[in-house]
């Protein structure tokens, strides 16, 4: 399971609004195929897998971080008849499908066909890895992710503006990462005008990643924070600037994820803070609030995440 979750994360940010799926096809203790949902959503995983393990997929196992899908399409055949068409002898599963269309069927479709059936392996790691399809099914919106680079004092720029480079060119090289792994980047129209930033991907052999570019403004495509409601094809957002931008979706509690990079310097009092009023008003109501995933250094720099708690 843990070689299908890797699979998976080859695909975030270029599946919505399929989730990232993927799977690992096992006989006699030997891999005999792998797959992980394609760009656009198909094919899926198991699509992918079953065909490169052809005729050795009879009687072998079958690891997939989502339930198989259960319903039929355009697009291509329900995962759970192509396995069951397969012949596979078990299939394990790491997450349910909350997906109407299949939640429970693509199991139960396995299981009437004499297939053995284990879930919730390494559920919770499949839970994060799906986080956009999750999120947008169940709130009907892209899993946020807030990024903010500061120095140890908090600011993100000098009284001036300048802000190139608070962090060095490792952690720049894990932004351009991380905005691989997202559909859409969002900044402000002030962060805009003023920084005209590329929000690309400049990483060798993942320049075709790049996300889609948006900015919040009142003239612009986003003019509140409820319209990232309405992105089609969107699962994950990288919200990558400023200030007032950042605040934002903060105080509407839209922020699912927050990347924070620390680099060891000081600004001082006049530097500008990397965040706004967020409408806090009693200091309890602060904590409890995020919980440690990852740190880690990055050349002179300190990267935290934290999920929501």
């Amino acid at each position: 399971m843990g070689a299908a979750l890797a699979l998976a994360g080859r695909g975030r940010g270029r599946t919505a609004p399929n989730p990232n799926v993927g799977c690992v096809i096992v006989r006699d203790d030997v891999v005999v195929g792998r797959g992980w949902t394609q760009p656009g959503g198909r094919p899926h995983a198991e699509a992918m897998a079953l065909a490169e393990a052809g005729e050795k997929s009879r009687g072998a196992t079958a690891f997939v971080t989502l339930e198989p899908c259960a319903h039929e399409s355009p697009r291509g055949p329900a995962c759970s008849n192509l396995l069951v068409a397969a012949g596979v002898a078990r299939v394990v599963i790491a997450l349910g499908d909350p997906d109407p269309r299949t939640n429970g069927a693509g199991a139960a479709r396995l299981r009437a066909a004499g297939i053995e059936v284990t879930e919730g392996v390494r559920a919770e790691e499949a839970r994060r890895s799906m986080a956009g399809f999750l999120t947008r099914l169940a709130k009907d919106r892209p899993f946020v992710t807030l990024k903010l680079a500061t120095s140890l004092d908090g600011r993100i720029a000098l009284a001036s503006g300048e802000s190139r480079w608070i962090t060095g060119a490792e952690a720049r090289a894990h932004t351009h990462l991380e905005r691989a792994r997202h559909e859409a980047i969002l900044v402000g129209r002030r962060t805009m005008e003023i920084d005209n930033p590329r929000l690309d991907v400049r990483l060798p052999g993942l320049e075709d990643r790049s996300p889609r570019r948006l900015v919040l403004s009142s003239r612009g495509e986003l003019r509140s924070l409820a319209d990232i409601a309405k992105l089609g094809g969107i699962n994950h957002l990288f919200v990558e600037g400023g200030a007032e931008t950042a605040a934002s979706f903060l105080r509407a509690d839209l922020v699912d994820r927050l990347l924070l990079y620390r680099a060891p310097i000081l600004i001082g009092g006049d530097g500008q803070p990397a965040l706004g009023d967020i409408g806090l008003t009693r200091l309890g109501d602060a904590h409890g609030r995020w919980r440690l995933l990852d740190s880690r250094m990055l050349g002179s720099d300190r990267m935290e995440v934290y999920e929501r708690a």
